[in-house]
């Protein structure tokens, strides 16, 4: 299940990866919380059941969070009963917080892409912060979602150089770039089932290395951005 708020771009890289066979999972319905979302109708003429459940009608984050749980269930109903699983809760550019009992009913399978290299720029305006502290690098983290905003586990990370010359524009596109190829790979580990926590840590195949965690911007391949050295 993929929550949208907008165009919906890395929904579309992950029904790629869904259609190719790279990411073992089906995507079994796109719901929204504006009804305006252009992600949702790419989603209805690609076949893929579609829901909105609008924020502005619920005057309590709670009951939003209740509707959205239920249009989420509506679709891909859990019955541990009879081996069919929660279903996993990606959230894809999803701009609202979501509260704890939403977090805890889908614990373990809620599912964030953020774009900063966390835990540096939780939060809005990433790619603005990071050109005004004039960072080297900037980027995005796929991580599991805890009650506690953009904190939770890490899972993988992409890093894109901050040119010179980056806007704000620039940057973000630069980034986005990379997320669609970071999501649908880190998404691949965790519903097959390769990701597991240790000490709040996240582990690929029991293992602590960040090899093939880290999706990296060609422009370091390319020989773009060099370090000095000493």
């Amino acid at each position: 299940m993929v929550l949208i708020s907008g165009r919906g771009s890395n929904l579309r890289s992950i029904v790629a990866a869904s259609r190719d066979g790279s990411l073992p999972a089906v995507v079994a319905g796109v719901v929204a919380n504006r009804p305006d979302a252009s992600g949702l109708a790419w989603a209805a003429a690609e076949g893929i059941a579609t829901r909105v459940v609008d924020h502005r009608a619920f005057a309590e984050r709670a009951v939003f969070d209740q509707a959205l749980a239920e249009a989420i269930e509506g679709i891909a109903p859990g019955a541990p009963e009879a081996g069919l699983d929660r279903p996993w809760v990606v959230l894809a550019g999803f701009m609202r917080v979501l509260g704890t009992a939403f977090v805890e009913r889908h614990a373990g399978r809620l599912v964030n892409i953020h774009p900063s290299l966390l835990p540096l720029y939780p939060g809005l305006h990433t790619h603005r912060r990071a050109i005004e502290d004039r960072a080297l690098v900037h980027g995005a983290t796929v991580h599991l979602v805890t009650p506690t905003l953009d904190h939770g586990p890490i899972v993988a990370q992409a890093i894109v150089p901050v040119l010179a010359d980056d806007d704000e524009g620039a940057l973000a596109a630069r980034v986005l770039e990379q997320e669609h190829r970071l999501y649908p790979r880190a998404l691949g580990w965790l519903v097959a089932g390769r990701v597991t926590l240790r000490d709040g840590r996240v582990l690929i195949d029991g293992g602590d290395l960040p090899a093939g965690r880290l999706v990296t911007d060609p422009r370091f391949e390319a020989g773009h951005v060099h370090r000095a050295s000493a």
